[in-house]
């Protein structure tokens, strides 16, 4: 029998990014409202596909992260909304309590003169707390015996309209690996702006999917087709896979973004430039080291072609090496 499946949605709530991806024509954009919809009509379908699915949807606020709707009934609001027959109580529900969070959430940041990053980083831990807790409680042996069987099979789904942040570029790899070592496979929709890089590695780590939509108007086809369907049937289906994954990381220093990088060998701190002690460990290198290393820098990093991410080499005293560090 198949297991129930867990989804975990993360839904990118920055104000700046929305109105610049509602106003966009080339690419087109799409505005909150119509995107709101359309993504109400997706998680309908997901506990609809089975009765034991189980849904959490997070908001990724300017400077914060909440939990907007859960199975598990932690969060509630008022419906004074009469009850209508031909409609079904989970999927009003559902509707009605996203919406009025979302509303709620929203009317804080009207007036607000500086926008903060949002709490991407926040949105994926508390998911990863949530899942961990979820998937702990369906392991648990029930009266037939059967423990293992009754697990779930847990994702989590990005809806991204920001940039990348290089300053959160630690803090998502500590929760690409404790998804990896939870099991957890992590999806991205990438609905407006420049491909995220970091979110490419996530779902490229995790064994998910990153799409960019091309047509935001059609958003609701994208989902349906690629993240409808749990990772226990992608198996058996055709799902839209990365051809090329940019893997350039962010240096410990300056909190950049860099295609060639200086490694320490011993903690794999990142930085853009040779340095003489590492400031995460404290290691300190040899002087000569430092002389060859400073050596090797080019004067001028080649362009890369429009549309192709380079995977260019780091180096750790003086041999190449991933610019993505790996847990050990």
């Amino acid at each position: 029998m198949d297991k129930p499946s867990h989804l975990s949605v993360i839904i990118d709530l920055s104000p700046t990014q929305w109105a610049l991806c509602a106003q966009s024509t080339n690419p087109p954009g799409i505005s909150l409202q119509t995107f709101l919809s359309q993504l109400l009509a997706f998680l309908n379908a997901h506990i609809a596909c089975k009765d034991e699915n189980t849904l959490a949807v997070f908001g990724a606020l300017p400077g914060q992260s909440v939990l907007l709707y859960s199975s598990t009934g932690e969060v509630t609001t008022a419906d004074n909304e009469p009850t209508d027959s031909n409609t079904y109580r989970p999927f009003k529900a559902l509707d009605a309590t996203v919406m009025n969070s979302l509303a709620e959430r929203l009317e804080s940041f009207e007036n607000a003169a500086e926008e903060a990053p949002i709490g991407l980083v926040g949105c994926l831990t508390k998911s990863l707390c949530y899942i961990n807790r979820v998937t702990s409680g369906a392991s648990t042996p029930a009266s037939g015996g059967e423990g293992s069987s009754a697990s779930v099979d847990p994702r989590i789904l990005v809806m991204s309209v920001s940039p990348d942040q290089s300053s959160t570029y630690i803090p998502i790899m500590n929760s690409i690996f404790s998804a990896q070592k939870l099991k957890v496979t992590i999806d991205v929709c990438k609905i407006f702006g420049a491909e995220n890089v970091f979110l490419q590695q996530a779902a490229h780590l995790t064994g998910g999917a990153y799409v960019q939509v091309g047509k935001p108007d059609a958003l609701l086809q994208y989902m349906m087709m690629s993240f409808l369907p749990p990772p226990a049937i992608r198996q058996l289906i055709a799902v839209p896979t990365q051809d090329r994954v940019d893997f350039r990381a962010a240096c410990f220093c300056h909190k950049r973004i860099v295609e060639i990088g200086f490694v320490c060998s011993v903690c794999l701190s990142i930085f853009c430039q040779p340095v003489p002690v590492c400031s995460t460990c404290r290691t300190k290198f040899p002087i000569k080291t430092l002389q060859r290393l400073n050596a090797s820098r080019p004067l001028a990093l080649p362009a890369s072609a429009p549309g192709t991410p380079a995977r260019l080499p780091s180096q750790r005293n003086g041999v190449a090496a991933p610019a993505t560090p790996r847990p050990g």
